[in-house]
């Protein structure tokens, strides 16, 4: 059987896949959510969702760092990758061996894409295409008469930002944000002072756990503008975490 990934490669498989590893925390969700239970034999650290299920698998390293021997006890059938999440040196090493499936996600389509992809790879389409239903339906309901000016912060010393040509960008944008940086690319370093323009100030849970101190120091120096903490998996994570994105983002902009 041939698959064809994300990034254009064709997978070949001689069966539905037995022993899977997932290389990304929302796919492994995902994988999980279609109905996969003993196949997922390996995660990464941070792979911590569904809680019940991931703490008996085995830890294959991190998204950007592969533990490779360990990998390899496992015999896995089947590997799942994402472009952005994990780095290409170690995929292209793993590719060597293994078919390695590959997501790309930049936009909501292209994620609704990777589920129904997903599904067929691990032969369970019909979930997954009422997964992608359930999305679909909720996120086109969302509609916001005011957009408001937003900073998304990932980061903090330094300052980074989810700007264009991100997922993050895309969600920003359904939750009725403009991003005032989505005029530059992927994760830049900010200074302060260029939050001036923003209306919101949004600071994500993940990858960097931003506090109560934050909230406070930023509030001081932009009283003006109105400081959140945020659900970072709402916003970043394109599984089936997304069946919850339209609700959480309508509390969230009732709450501005």
């Amino acid at each position: 059987m041939d698959f064809l990934d994300q990034l254009g490669n064709t997978v070949r498989l001689s069966e539905y896949p037995k022993r899977i590893i997932s290389l990304v925390p929302s796919q492994t969700e995902l994988l999980f959510y279609l109905g996969l239970d003993a196949e997922i034999v390996g995660v990464t650290r941070y792979c911590v969702l569904p809680e019940d299920k991931v703490g008996n698998r085995a830890i294959v390293g991190g998204t950007k760092q592969f533990n490779f021997p360990i990998i390899d006890e496992l015999r896995p059938d089947l590997i799942i990758g994402n472009k952005e999440e994990n780095y290409r040196e170690g995929i292209e090493r793993l590719q060597e061996k293994y078919p390695v499936w590959m997501s790309d996600i930049m936009t909501i389509e292209s994620a609704l894409q990777m589920i129904k992809s997903v599904g067929k790879l691990i032969n369970r389409y019909k979930n997954a295409e009422r997964l992608v239903d359930e999305i679909r339906t909720g996120l086109n309901r969302l509609e916001f008469c005011s957009p408001l000016k937003a900073a998304y912060l990932i980061w903090k010393n330094p300052y980074m930002v989810a700007a264009g040509n991100t997922f993050i960008n895309e969600m920003l944008r359904k939750c009725g944000f403009i991003n005032i940086f989505g005029s530059k690319n992927g994760y830049p370093k900010i200074a302060l002072d260029e939050l001036d323009e923003a209306e919101v100030i949004l600071l994500s849970s993940e990858p960097y756990l931003f506090v109560g101190e934050d909230i406070e120091n930023l509030g001081k120096r932009f009283p003006a503008q109105r400081v959140r903490f945020v659900d970072g998996a709402m916003f970043s994570w394109y599984g089936s975490r997304l069946r919850h994105a339209a609700v959480y983002f309508r509390v969230l902009r009732e709450s501005l």
